[in-house]
């Protein structure tokens, strides 16, 4: 078993036990607070060695997805100071160790070509962290769904979760910051393409999905704004958002790699 699965199968194990252990708890521990950092670092970790370890920028389906997780997980940690998103951090802690183990997985990796340009670096990081927030922005959305359906079917106490308008504006800022940087990421790719990649803007359907994603969120703040949106419709429209995005890139690493394994 090489280093890197023992570590990756470590860091997983360490994500089950304490979504385990923040599930059963009302609060965390002094101790899964101490553990849940560094858990976090190793994973953070994990992901340098995979994606930068060899001097360029390796991407594939198993990277792709555990950096969102590991986006997602250390949001919520830093968002929550450990206890007041404890039960929403179980959950992200069960789809972190799920995507270490993917990473884990599938290491197949294609080297993005010219990927030491600082230009074409800044570019990725940009698309990538867009591309992390807004899928948190996602599963925040959709973590709100069941706390609202659990609620309303008395499974939860009123005091057991934060409330509904805090989750809410939580999932706003987390939108609003994504959009920010997507459209950073889609507007540099769209009049750079030349200078970034090498050749003239292409037509394909990431780039068709990626600008429909983001009229998507542009739609959606614009309804909070000015008709003050709220409720299941932001999060329809969040999770649409999202899910051309999904389709943009890791879908199509997902039936490249795994599926047509190429």
């Amino acid at each position: 078993m090489s280093p890197f699965l023992l570590a990756a199968l470590c860091v997983s194990a360490l994500y089950g036990w304490m979504a385990w252990q923040m599930h059963r708890m009302p609060a965390p521990s002094r101790w899964l607070r101490l553990v849940l950092p560094s858990t976090l670092l190793a994973h953070g970790a994990l992901l340098y060695a995979s994606v930068l370890g060899e001097g360029d920028i390796r991407l594939g389906f198993g990277n792709s997805v555990s950096a969102i997780v590991w986006l997602a997980a250390l949001m919520y940690w830093a968002s929550s100071h450990g206890a007041p998103l404890a039960r929403i951090q179980s959950w992200v802690n069960a789809l972190a160790a799920a995507g270490v183990l993917l990473m884990a997985a599938f290491t197949a990796t294609h080297a993005i070509p010219n990927s030491q340009a600082l230009a074409l670096r800044a570019h990725l990081v940009v698309s990538f962290l867009a591309y992390g927030l807004l899928a948190v922005a996602a599963l925040h959305a959709a973590l709100m769904t069941v706390l609202e359906k659990q609620l309303h079917r008395g499974a939860l106490a009123v005091g057991a979760v934060p409330p509904l308008l805090t989750l809410e504006a939580v999932l706003f800022r987390t939108i609003g910051a994504g959009f920010v940087l997507l459209t950073l990421a889609v507007s540099s790719g769209i009049l750079f393409s030349e200078e970034l990649f090498g050749q003239p803007l292409q037509w394909t359907h990431k780039v068709v999905l990626a600008i429909l994603s983001w009229l998507v969120f542009g739609g959606l703040l614009l309804g909070r704004h000015f008709r003050g949106w709220r409720g299941r419709t932001a999060l329809y429209w969040t999770i649409t958002g999202f899910t051309l995005l999904l389709l943009a890139y890791v879908g199509t690493q997902f039936v490249l790699e795994v599926l047509l394994g190429r």
